[in-house]
């Protein structure tokens, strides 16, 4: 993505150019490295011109002492080029990796294409471009221009000779550019659908074991995985052609200067003499050995543009919040209205026209049949989900803008599939923040789940493994519960709560909603139900994405019962 004079950097392109500092201490420092790699030609004329014809072993023993103390000066610059490279590295990843988590998140809420763990790879692999040896090498070949500088001291038409040899490698490197870009960007793309083909299938292990239909999905999975190896297989197959004819024409330019310095030397018309000769044939293969090493290490310059690419890309889609002004903490007044809402990425509307209220200190069952965007609206609710048209406001202000960071203390929230994290029991309800321990403690008592954390072998600092998967489904649902009331929230949505819970659990889950009820927080909770009814103030009625019903508990149940036939009616339930 070209930047046109006057535009605006992207996030990536600014995290780069704040290291535009340490590069330049990469080219100063490359610029003495290339100067002194020079040295053992010298060194080696030397020995021709002075040692071989003095016979002096106290000028060989001083030339050598000499050179040996260049390579330490060159080993250490190498060595403080490769830290500096590493520092911009580890900078640029510091300045743009939590933008990019940040980004990555926002965009799979959003359901942006391309937002799956990848970019998180591709982001390494730009970092470790960086302080590859690629990049260096990228560094070093307009240095090498320095070499044929020395050539054409040497010999105007040894310089024309090397310059040619310069001009047969690019024209190289823009083959492999041209010959090796489209299959490399397929193969990374058909490589990207493979793993997340894999870690989809590895996510639903139990169902593919249980149902038979491993050698399907293995079968599927071959597909993609072929598809990329045939690709990468055709880029490297091209990529290691030109590789070859670039070492080709390395290794004969060294000669042909050989054999062009004899034939001068031969003519009279090399006045350097046979050592000189000899320099400017190792000079000759210095000019194109980072050339040569560029094609070679092609593959990692096209991985890194493209993951460059789709990490700018991602950016790009998803911008970085504007900071907004810090609101008060909220009292849990809830508001919705008229709101239509599509999932993201779709056009076809879940909810139209949505429209009702619930004061702090109350209790709103939201019921109606399956698909009817119950879940889409808690989704809503909780600021996870933007509204097409309408707005979801608590205490008079948009949530789905304000800050996550800010509010989400204030909220609680189960969803229908409950999802936890690696971690400790303790983190998981202190939502990763630092454990109040009583706060937690506190939080599973009033699921009930205290006792049962306590029988486990390291109580609140069990860990849960991936996803809960050392839970029981009932005790998974229970953890989430206590999650969502952690810190007394002002706002709490309750996405089917009870879908696995035994009888005790819901005369906890009963309890804990008279609880909330008592310190004033606000709950809208989505059931199928009765169990929870009579601490429910007000029910919801969704229909087909519209409502069909709102109001006080006991009319809108005796409506439906009045509504329904008769053996499926609702009947009214007293508090």
């Amino acid at each position: 993505m070209a930047i046109k004079p006057g535009d605006t950097p992207s996030d990536l392109r600014a995290a780069l150019d704040a290291q535009k500092s340490l590069i330049r201490q990469v080219v100063f420092f490359s610029f003495f490295i290339n100067l002194l790699v020079m040295t053992p030609t010298l060194y080696m004329l030397e020995v021709y011109d002075r040692v071989v014809n003095s016979r002096s072993g106290t000028t060989l023993a001083m030339l050598t002492l000499l050179i040996v103390a260049v390579y330490a000066v060159m080993e250490v610059l190498e060595w403080v080029r490769s830290r500096v490279l590493h520092d911009a590295a580890s900078r640029f990843d510091a300045r743009v990796g939590g933008r990019v988590f940040d980004a990555l998140f926002a965009a799979g809420l959003r359901r942006v294409p391309g937002a799956t763990a990848q970019v998180l790879n591709d982001l390494r692999t730009v970092r470790e471009f960086i302080h590859g040896p690629a990049a260096t090498a990228l560094i070093d070949v307009p240095l090498a221009m320095l070499y044929i500088l020395a050539i054409f001291l040497i010999d105007p038409v040894l310089g024309w000779m090397s310059i040619i040899g310069a001009l047969i490698q690019v024209g190289l490197a823009w083959l492999t550019e041209r010959d090796t870009q489209p299959p490399l960007a397929h193969a990374n793309r058909a490589a990207i659908a493979a793993q997340s083909y894999a870690a989809d299938s590895l996510r639903n292990a139990e169902v593919i074991e249980a149902m038979g239909m491993q050698a399907g999905i293995r079968r599927r999975w071959l597909k993609r995985q072929n598809e990329f190896l045939a690709l990468q297989a055709r880029a490297s197959d091209k990529a290691g052609n030109y590789a070859s004819m670039a070492k080709f024409v390395q290794l004969t330019q060294s000669s042909l200067l050989l054999g062009a310095g004899c034939w001068l030397l031969i003519e009279g018309r090399f006045p350097g003499g046979g050592g000189m000769m000899i320099v400017a044939s190792t000079l000759g293969v210095r000019v194109l050995a980072p050339i040569v090493q560029v094609i070679g290490a092609w593959r990692q310059v096209v991985d890194a543009r493209d993951a460059f690419a789709r990490v700018d890309r991602l950016l790009a889609a998803v911008p970085a919040p504007a900071p907004g002004m810090p609101l008060p903490p909220p009292k849990g007044l809830l508001t919705v209205e008229g709101v239509v809402a599509a999932a993201p990425g779709a056009s076809l509307p879940i909810l139209r026209g949505v429209d009702f209220g619930v004061p702090p200190g109350k209790v709103l069952a939201l019921i109606g049949p399956a698909a009817s965007g119950k879940s889409t609206l808690a989704r809503l609710l909780v600021g996870v989900w933007p509204a097409a048209s309408g707005k979801v406001r608590l205490d008079g202000v948009d949530i789905f803008p304000w800050n996550k960071a800010e509010l989400g203390p204030h909220v609680g929230y189960l969803p229908q599939d409950v999802e936890l994290f690696d971690g400790t029991l303790a983190e998981n309800i202190a939502r990763f923040g630092e454990p109040d321990r009583e706060a937690v403690k506190a939080a599973a008592r009033a699921v009930g789940v205290h006792g049962q954390i306590l029988a486990l072998p390291s109580g609140y600092d069990s860990g849960i493994g991936d996803e809960g998967c050392i839970l029981s489904g009932g005790m998974r649902q229970r953890i989430g519960l206590a999650r969502a009331i952690y810190g007394e929230p002002r706002l709490v949505v309750l996405d089917e709560p009870n879908s696995n819970l035994d009888e005790a659990g819901e005369q906890a889950l009963l309890q804990t909603l008279f609880a909330l009820k008592a310190r004033g927080a606000t709950v809208v909770i989505i059931t199928h139900r009765t169990s929870v009814l009579p601490a429910v103030d007000l029910v919801l009625v969704l229909q087909d994405g519209r409502v069909k019903a709102f109001g006080p508990r006991d009319e809108v149940l005796a409506g439906l019962q009045r509504a329904a036939p008769p053996a499926v009616a609702p009947r009214p339930v007293t508090a």
